[in-house]
């Protein structure tokens, strides 16, 4: 049985965020309807997050939202609901909703979660660099209800007078903060400026100072504020370790991480050198695929597929994926080259840990690094002792829950009519051989990745969390 959570009510006065009565049937409580809420249960969301109690009661009544939140928390379906609820049908080339976000693969996936959570006549596509305009042009004139884009690819189509935002009336930034970090700042500002006003805006971001600050104090209205703890430090639940381990033999030492842990995504600094280590890997047994900037769109997409079904054992990745990878159930990310800027050494970090789960974050430091990875320890107000390296010594990753296959899309909704109903994304089950030529000791076999925010019949109790998290296999939050 669920414990009971707290729904979230607004004082007009302040805008703070107070907890009343305790409710006793999850995300209807919030004012979710019942459909919608069926949908919900029948993938496994059967509690919400504490960043969903508190920002869906105001965001569902129409108003303005700020969430400062860490990653895997739950945003995706903070700030999805309410706008699948709300968006009004749009006419050719003419959105009515507007999501923001950073990058080409946090856009998809963030689609991906709307469609579930939308009727089958509400269209949501996605507009993002990489790839052909066809698809994206076509889409615009049968007329998209609600436009996921990045902000660069956005403006093209602005430029080439292929959409207008004028009729946008809700819109949603999402990682905020990496968008102020990435230099689309005044992109966002043109973009927001061309919507319609008034209109709803919904803001989540790891931080709310600095450039995003500027973004809530001239584009929202007396925002509801939210404020999680820990929304300073993605992967704030995982383990840090820093290993001095020098560069001869790191592919060697990152074979034995992803045999101990799990699925495993190793940071590089460069193009090249992702793409070296991810060989290197495969010539040890390890399945291994490479992110980075000179990997096409569909390229990145499949590499993501395949890690999240299982048949990629680890990702090897340059900085430009660090905020684009959003894949539950990541067991360990290795500093295979140490970050150059604090910032990155954060947002690399987040990609496991998420939602409270375990995992493990190591670096790499040689004997010429140890002054700089001081240095940048100081800078995030942390030390950790560099010590020798030590795979045996971390913990073996429980076995996945497979998740259910994703069903057709269906019209009926469990009250909501035409309300989707399907599985979760991250389906699919690890291979049963294990690791190939013979594999290493310790390879991984069997399970599938679970993928669902909560796993309905396998959960048990978290305290303070307000929810339940699996107790086969990590926990994932629904982003």
């Amino acid at each position: 049985m669920n414990p009971p959570i707290t729904t979230a009510s607004v004082d007009a006065q302040d805008q703070e965020i107070n907890i009343s009565e305790p409710a006793q049937n999850g995300f209807e409580a919030l004012g979710v309807p019942t459909g919608l809420a069926k949908s919900l249960f029948g993938r496994g969301i059967t509690a919400p997050f504490p960043i969903q109690v508190a920002t869906l009661p105001p965001a569902l009544a129409g108003g303005d939202v700020c969430g400062r939140a860490p990653t895997g928390s739950g945003k995706t379906l903070a700030f999805g609901i309410p706008l699948m609820l709300r968006v009004k049908r749009a006419r050719p080339n003419h959105p009515r909703a507007l999501v923001l976000a950073p990058t080409r693969e946090l856009a998809a996936q963030i689609t991906d979660e709307l469609r579930q959570l939308g009727d089958p006549d509400q269209t949501v596509e996605a507009f993002y660099g990489g790839v052909g305009f066809g698809n994206q042009l076509r889409a615009l004139r049968n007329g998209v209800d609600v436009a996921v884009a990045c902000p660069g690819r956005l403006a093209d189509l602005i430029n080439q007078g292929h959409v207008h935002l004028n009729e946008v009336d809700l819109v949603v930034l999402d990682e905020a903060d990496r968008m102020a970090d990435m230099g689309f700042l005044h992109e966002v500002k043109r973009l927001l400026d061309a919507c319609a006003s008034p209109r709803q805006t919904l803001l989540f971001s790891a931080t709310l100072d600095g450039d995003v600050d500027v973004i809530i104090k001239r584009y929202m209205n007396n925002p509801v504020r939210h404020e999680e703890a820990g929304a300073d430090s993605d992967g704030d639940t995982a383990e840090h370790m820093f290993w001095a381990v020098e560069r001869a033999d790191r592919v060697e030492m990152t074979a034995r991480i992803v045999d101990q842990t799990g699925p495993t995504v190793v940071f590089c600094r460069t193009k090249r050198g992702a793409d070296r280590v991810a060989k290197q890997l495969e010539q040890r047994g390890v399945k291994a695929v490479a992110i980075h900037g000179d990997r096409s769109q569909s390229q990145r997409e499949r590499a993501l597929e395949q890690f999240r079904q299982g048949r990629a054992q680890a990702i090897v990745a340059t900085d430009v994926a660090a905020r684009g990878i959003h894949v539950d159930g990541v067991a360990c990310v290795i500093h295979f080259d140490p970050s150059e800027d604090p910032k990155d050494y954060v947002h690399r970090s987040g990609r496991t840990g998420r939602a409270g789960a375990a995992g493990s974050v190591i670096s790499f430091v040689g004997r010429d690094q140890r002054r700089d990875m001081n240095q940048q320890q100081r800078s995030l107000h942390r030390k950790f002792e560099i010590v020798e390296a030590n795979p045996a010594g971390l913990p073996e990753a429980p076995p996945f829950v497979a998740p259910p296959a994703r069903p057709e899309r269906s019209s009926s909704g469990g009250g909501r009519p035409g309300a989707r109903n399907g599985g979760s994304r991250n389906g699919g089950a690890r291979s049963g051989g294990g690791r190939s030529g013979g594999g290493r000791p310790g390879a991984r076999n069997g399970g599938g990745r679970s993928g669902s925010q909560r796993k309905a019949g396998q959960s048990k109790s978290s305290s303070g969390s307000g929810g339940q998290h699996s107790n086969q296999g990590r926990p994932s939050a629904a982003r």
